[in-house]
């Protein structure tokens, strides 16, 4: 048999690489701002259009490049930041691997324009494919150019299974600010589509988050820092009350690198401890200075993961400078929430005798007596007001038609006798499905119903989360929000749905958000997320006490609905245990 191993032509090993190194539009904006910030530029622009599928730009007035490094910058492993194996271990640029340029060059089509201080003209270089069109010598400003267009033009497929405008941007805005936070002391802007999105001056790098997520934010950063012969750990974490369901406020830089680490994130979680409620992510700034010798960030084309020579101890380090500033500025709780605070008694009342109170009792007093006919109390069963939630209305209306028997187990469950069986209620979701329905009969062929507002009820968020809901104004519309104004990080609306109080707002807004914010699209119409998100946040709490007619009525309100068995997002409303299936728990 004969020789079967080739060598790949460069422009298919080119190709390969690129599906490492260019996954999205993202991918390249990330590798010309680095490349652009290692050469010293000190104002930088990125223009967009189309989500980046048709232009990407990025121009700085760093350095520049010879007519040799130009046309050398495309070529596979050709870099100016490493000579030998040694070099990987002292890094202090971004790009080390040589990848960048090449793989960009084999699936776009991109123009380089460049020119350094010494030479009296720049350099042009047209390439696409891997293939050199054009090279000659032109008039440039000192500094870089790259215009990369239509990416993956020889791919379709890749160029198929890109995404909706809408996440690429998204995409392409997560890696601009991973960018900008870091190098707080350059100046960057942002343009898609003609439209000015960010411009930001050199400043602080406290200046710098305020300038990308809103002018408030500032008020909610707590500083944190602390320096060892390990590491020095700086930065900013947000306040507990910020917490987001989403992870889109969290950065981690090493030796001004964005990564993402598991490990470390843990070491915030857990500083944070007793803070948060269930499934509330803390928000994050956190910049590590760590000697590159104990460093190896050459794990991934992408240089998102790193590994630590000391990572256990890197975790007690972070952990410990975060619990510092959580209690030097009053954020950790002092109160024991494990404890009754009505049990504590005043420091000054420990050593006072006890006095029995003086009670005094009218035994013929009648409370109804007083009463004007039309209030004497009726046998209309209501459940209690929830004390969570500012809603007067019961949370079930009175309708016991038939004689159950039900007790209530762990505060959780309901179990009551049926005809076929036992029957085993969630209650919480039994409730959340009524409300559910209920919303939905009420929406059903009509127009959702706005209530106006006497003082527009304004809400702060971050800037992301107010460009996403001025992207998505005409859902809102539908929906029945009628939008004031929305600038800076704070919207303002001059009404709201009928069926909404204004404390119901900002929780449906953060969930209606979060799936956005992470690129996801609802699977849900919108009426169907706002009864959905409305029965979540209205209905009974496990761990509340039902008397045994409350329990009987949200049974029948449960067996009165269209669908029994399930919440509107898939969830198991009960359980049936058969008779028959009784019967076989007591065979011999």
């Amino acid at each position: 048999m004969g020789d079967v191993i080739q060598l790949l032509p460069d422009h298919v090993a080119n190709q390969i690489a690129a599906g490492e190194v260019v996954q999205r539009p993202a991918s390249v904006v990330k590798e010309l701002l680095e490349n652009a910030i290692d050469a010293g530029a000190t104002r930088i622009s990125l223009v967009v259009k189309e989500a980046g599928k048709a232009h990407i730009q990025v121009v700085d007035n760093g350095k520049g490049m010879s007519e040799n490094d130009a046309r050398m910058c495309f070529e596979r492993h050709a870099t100016s930041k490493i000579s030998n194996a040694a070099d990987l271990f002292k890094l202090n640029t971004k790009g080390f691997r040589g990848e960048a340029m090449a793989s960009i060059a084999a699936v776009a089509q991109v123009q380089l324009i460049t020119k350094n201080e010494q030479d009296d003209l720049g350099v042009r270089i047209d390439i696409a494919g891997s293939e050199v069109s054009q090279q000659q010598r032109t008039t440039a400003a000192q500094g870089t150019s790259i215009t990369v267009k239509n990416l993956f033009f020889n791919i379709p497929a890749r160029r198929n299974f890109l995404k909706s405008p809408q996440v690429e941007f998204r995409h392409i805005t997560d890696e601009f600010h991973r960018v900008a936070l870091v190098h707080h002391d350059i100046y960057f802007e942002l343009l898609h589509n003609g439209s000015e999105v960010f411009q930001l001056p050199a400043s602080s790098r406290r200046q710098r988050i305020s300038h990308i997520f809103g002018a408030k934010f500032d008020e909610r950063l707590v500083p944190v820092y602390e320096k060892t012969e390990l590491v020095e750990v700086s930065g900013f974490v947000l306040k507990p009350k910020f917490a987001k369901k989403s992870r889109h406020q969290q950065f981690f830089f090493v030796n001004n690198r964005f990564i993402k680490n598991g490990y470390l994130h843990h070491a915030v979680l857990a500083a944070f401890e007793g803070l948060l409620s269930q499934n509330q992510q803390p928000g994050y700034f956190l910049f590590l200075e760590v000697p590159p010798a104990q460093l190896d960030i050459n794990i991934h084309p992408t240089k998102n993961e790193v590994k630590f020579e000391d990572d256990h101890a890197l975790y007690a380090v972070l952990r410990a400078a975060i619990k510092h500033s959580l209690g030097q500025f009053s954020i950790a709780p002092v109160l024991d929430f494990a404890t009754d605070p009505s049990f504590e008694t005043p420091y000054a009342k420990h050593k006072a005798a006890p006095v029995a109170p003086n009670i005094s009792v009218n035994p013929n007093f009648n409370p109804f007596s007083a009463l004007p006919q039309s209030k004497q109390p009726t046998s209309a069963v209501r459940f209690d007001d929830i004390v969570e939630q500012e809603h007067t209305e019961p949370l079930i209306a009175p309708q016991t038609d038939h004689v159950h028997v039900s007790f209530q187990w762990q505060q959780k469950y309901l179990i009551a006798p049926h005809d076929n069986g036992i029957m085993i209620v969630h209650q919480r979701r039994a409730h959340e499905r009524i409300l559910y329905e209920e919303f939905m009969y009420k929406w059903d062929d009509e127009t959702v119903a706005s209530q106006s507002l006497a003082v527009p009820l304004v809400i702060t968020l971050d800037k992301p989360s107010i460009d996403l809901l001025k992207a998505h104004k005409k859902e809102l519309h539908d929906m029945g929000f009628r939008l004031l104004s929305a600038e800076g990080d704070t919207i303002e609306f001059e009404a709201i749905p009928e069926v909404f109080a204004t404390a119901d707002v900002p929780y449906f807004l953060s969930a209606w958000l979060t799936p956005l914010s992470n690129g996801t699209v609802h699977a849900f119409s919108q009426r169907d997320i706002m009864a959905l998100t409305l029965a979540k946040q209205r209905c009974i709490r496990s761990g509340r006490s039902l008397a045994a007619h409350e329990q009987i009525e949200l049974i029948h309100k449960l067996l009165s609905c269209k669908e029994i068995d399930r919440t509107a997002d898939g969830k198991v409303v009960f359980k049936m245990i058969a008779a028959n299936v009784l019967k076989t728990f007591f065979t011999p």
